[in-house]
């Protein structure tokens, strides 16, 4: 009998904390939204592995624990890169949203302010700290950064099209995650109009800790909302390289382009945020997606990782 219950066991299965999203064919991008999302067909994708819930500042912690890693945010801006900058102003820091005064004109991302000592740890600042945050997703993460904790964690960054794939959750075209519509109820998303006011009304301000939304169709978190991902794709406007192919990626960094931002070679990033609001941005849908330098860092990026299925097959053999 025993040998029977060993058998009948998958062959395949993901590493722990991670869900098994089985391959398929659906439509990358969405044709009724932004120009960026530029619809196409017949994408196929393989069976791939991908966390539950985006990296948590406790597992980033354990990483860096055993690494003695150093994200970008803590280290001076290089000189090279600056040379007009004196060496207080290359100080360790990272971009940080702060809300302007209500009842004033306010310039388009005016909210960003570079904050000498904000990094992961301290996330608002040098005065903040993460006490009771274990379990809120980490930020101030770089692309480096990113792919550093996948290197050690053994796994990878997502294309953009298993990133999109899996936070659709089996709906086929449907607007969000959870279907065509939206609701403050189902992430964390910005209540009100942003930039100044934020009613709370889903009971997070900032970052919220991960599984405090209900999970989409494959049973994962945070698809919507809380922080951006990074994914492993250079950015282009829509996605013509894409369609009828098979786990598609833009791999190059010559092929990137931001008409927004000529000459500066960008990732993208999926999900929206906490600071994604109806009268601003409101990319917290699977087809939404942004253009980010990789080694920028923000109080609203993150990230989760992919890996292939595990074989099992010698395990379930040294028992049967």
């Amino acid at each position: 009998m025993a040998g029977l219950l060993l058998w009948a066991q998958p062959a395949w299965a993901c590493p722990p904390e991670m869900v098994a999203i089985s391959g398929g064919t659906f439509r990358l991008g969405a044709a009724a939204q932004l120009p960026e999302e530029q619809a196409v067909d017949d994408v196929r994708l393989s069976t791939f592995c991908i966390d539950r819930h985006e990296v948590t500042n406790d597992q980033f912690l354990a990483f860096v624990s055993a690494t003695g890693y150093v994200t970008v945010a803590e280290r001076p801006l290089p000189s090279d890169q600056f040379p007009e900058l004196s060496p207080a102003e290359r100080a360790p820091g990272s971009v940080v949203f702060q809300a302007p005064e209500a009842n004033q004109a306010v310039p388009e991302l005016s909210w960003w302010h570079w904050v000498p000592g904000a990094n992961w740890r301290h996330p608002t600042g040098p005065n903040s700290d993460l006490v009771g945050k274990g379990d809120h997703p980490v930020v101030h993460i770089s692309f480096e950064d990113a792919q550093a904790y996948a290197d050690w964690a053994g796994k990878t960054l997502p294309t953009e099209a298993q990133w999109e794939f899996a936070a659709r959750g089996g709906l086929k075209d449907q607007i969000f995650s959870w279907g065509n519509t939206y609701s403050p109820r189902k992430a964390n998303t910005w209540q009100g109009h942003f930039p100044t006011d934020n009613s709370g009304a889903d009971g997070y301000l900032g970052t919220a800790p991960v599984e405090s939304f209900p999970p989409n169709g494959y049973g994962l978190y945070d698809m919507t909302g809380n922080v951006w991902e990074w994914t492993k794709d250079w950015y282009q406007v829509g996605h013509p390289q894409k369609a009828r192919q098979h786990n598609p990626w833009i791999s190059q960094v010559q092929d990137s382009l931001d008409p927004r931002d000529p000459g500066i070679a960008k990732h993208v990033i999926k999900g929206g945020s906490f600071l994604c609001a109806q009268n601003y941005c409101s990319r917290y849908r699977p087809a939404a997606r942004e253009a980010q330098s990789p080694d920028t860092g923000t109080s609203h990026i993150g990230f989760r990782l992919v890996a292939p299925l595990e074989d099992l097959s010698p395990l379930l053999s040294a028992h049967s």
